[in-house]
């Protein structure tokens, strides 16, 4: 796909990874439609983005909401009258053990977010990008979708969901020309960490040399949207982890519950 002229829906597009994504198809002449709450993050970007010479859209919007949605395409195809790529990028994680998460605040708002946000967006630019029997459709998964570990339960749960509902819906639009791929980053470099709650007793962190940054990780997006594949694992050397993980669980579990486990819940173990 020459991205040039291509319209694209970021969402999640006012930081981290759907920023510089957006940042990219700007920069490759896309006409971009930029989605998040944060109307004022998008306005500024949507200035940067004009300055290098390409069109944009600023739509605030609640992925969580289908109504916010349905007013996020609608806008869409009447500013520019299709839509060739769409890029599900928003989410957000909190970790921490299960039974210290809030039930609606961090349970119920991650899979709304997460999976049903995914779900409904995907279901909205469907039948659009039939009618026009092409499209790109980029779901930003995580390696929590092919390897959970603990105190990631809902934010794995729902992105295991992110990876099995663009593995079926790829077999299923494949013959309109639609293409689904879905990215799976290691750790990045963004306000994911300051939002999360995450606590650590151990040093327990991904290791800086395989750490991404923001723009590493858009990058891939704009490359993956060009010339798409089912999935792509970065960094590369995460492969051997999920190896590992589908091949020797076993010994997956008992290293995590030994080095992780055990030692971040000595005290209440203790007593």
């Amino acid at each position: 796909m020459d991205i040039k002229g291509k319209v694209v829906i970021v969402t999640g597009a006012s930081s981290g990874i759907g920023e510089a994504a957006a940042r990219e198809f700007g920069a490759e002449g896309a006409k971009v439609i930029l989605a998040a709450r944060r109307v004022d993050r998008l306005q500024a970007l949507a200035r940067e983005i004009e300055a290098l010479g390409a069109e944009t859209l600023v739509v605030q919007v609640d992925i969580s909401k289908l109504e916010d949605i349905q007013r996020l395409i609608a806008q869409t195809l009447e500013r520019f009258g299709r839509i060739d790529v769409l890029v599900n990028n928003a989410g957000f994680g909190r970790l921490d053990w299960l039974e210290n998460l809030d039930p609606v605040k961090d349970i119920q708002s991650q899979i709304d977010v997460n999976v049903m946000g995914v779900i409904q967006t995907t279901r909205q630019v469907l039948p659009i990008m039939i009618r026009q029997r092409s499209g790109s459709i980029v779901n930003m998964c995580s390696m929590a979708g092919l390897v959970a570990t603990p105190t990631y339960t809902i934010y794995a749960a729902s992105k295991h969901a992110v990876h099995g509902f663009s593995e079926a819906l790829r077999r299923e639009v494949k013959p309109w020309g639609i293409n689904v791929s879905l990215i799976y980053p290691g750790g990045v470099v963004t306000e994911f960490t300051e939002h999360a709650g995450i606590k650590r007793k151990t040093n327990a962190h991904t290791p800086k040399f395989m750490l991404l940054t923001a723009e590493q990780v858009g990058k891939a997006v704009v490359k993956i949207a060009r010339q798409p594949r089912r999935m792509w694992i970065i960094p590369w050397q995460w492969r051997l982890t999920v190896f590992l993980n589908r091949f020797l669980p076993g010994l997956v579990d008992a290293t995590t519950i030994k080095n992780f486990t055990i030692p971040e819940r000595a005290d209440e173990l203790n007593t």
